[in-house]
């Protein structure tokens, strides 16, 4: 694009980097600018350059036209769409549910997401640097030592994941839903994905038990109970990025409040006495002859 006149608009949004709208008389990009210092958040940009490359083949993705190795600078191209709202994403769960398994079943992705051993490295990072936590953060890690040993039990197969599904992530162009922003994907259980859009959308249960029946050609129980786990737990644990956020970025916004919302509604979750019975049914062993959802 060199020596083209050209048009730049920053867009607004965006948590970790700055992303540009660049129009010429050839072209109509974005240009994601990446800061120093995401390492901090397990962001590897060799991974997420990757995994937009196999999510644009899926169908789901942007284009990806360039990208500066070393330099936090991913180029893709403009998609002409609405942006999704929390109360968008209720509305569209088929849509989203059908998206979704476009992405999980396209080509490999790079890298593994696994929220436990994330979490556990943002809380070594936070108590060495002594950032300020949610008080009563530590006191729930037996439950969670309890949901992870239920999910560990019979795991679902990996597949091509998001991760990180906020509601401004899905893109709506008037006949797909399309999917941006893959800093934190890789390989994950479909699981994860459904239960963490309901932990970013604020979903009500009724909402991820539609959108668990939209995904899963033959949805039951086990399934649903896996989704709720992780519901719980990605809030757990996004609760820390949070926090790390609201130590170091430069960006002018709340992440302490941003932080203590995702912790408030997973510590809700993981000391309701309904969530031992959902870490029972989510440990069973697949059956021939699967419970209804519930």
């Amino acid at each position: 694009l060199n020596g083209q006149p050209r048009e730049v608009t920053e867009l607004p949004g965006g948590l970790t980097n700055h992303n540009y709208r660049v129009r010429t008389a050839t072209a109509d990009v974005v240009v994601r600018v990446s800061p120093p210092g995401t390492e901090l958040l397990a962001v590897d940009r060799e991974v997420e350059h990757h995994n937009s490359v196999a999510a644009a083949a899926a169908g789901v993705g942007a284009p990806v036209i360039h990208y500066l190795p070393g330099r936090g600078v991913l180029v893709v191209g403009f998609l002409t769409a609405r942006t999704y709202s929390e109360a968008d994403v209720a509305a569209n769960l088929p849509r989203i549910a059908a998206a979704l398994r476009r992405l999980h079943a396209g080509p490999p992705f790079a890298g593994r997401l696994d929220m436990f051993a994330l979490q556990r490295r943002y809380l070594a990072l936070a108590h060495d640097a002594g950032m300020r936590m949610p008080s009563g953060y530590d006191a729930l890690a037996p439950i969670v030592a309890r949901a992870e040993a239920a999910l560990a039990a019979y795991p679902e197969p990996l597949v091509p994941c998001h991760n990180d599904l906020l509601a401004a992530n899905f893109l709506d162009d008037g006949q797909d839903v399309r999917i941006i922003d893959y800093e934190y994907s890789g390989l994950n259980e479909p699981a994860f994905e459904l239960g963490n859009i309901a932990q970013e959308s604020g979903l009500e249960d009724a909402a991820l038990v539609e959108l668990v029946e939209d995904y899963y050609p033959r949805a039951d129980a086990r399934l649903l109970a896996r989704a709720r786990t992780w519901r719980a737990i990605s809030g757990y644990g996004w609760t820390l990025w949070g926090v790390i956020q609201h130590a170091v970025s430069g960006i002018d916004a709340d992440f302490w409040g941003w932080a203590m919302h995702k912790y408030d509604t997973a510590a809700a979750l993981l000391q309701d006495p309904g969530f031992t019975d959902t870490l029972t049914v989510a440990a069973a062993a697949p059956t021939q002859s699967p419970p209804r959802l519930a």
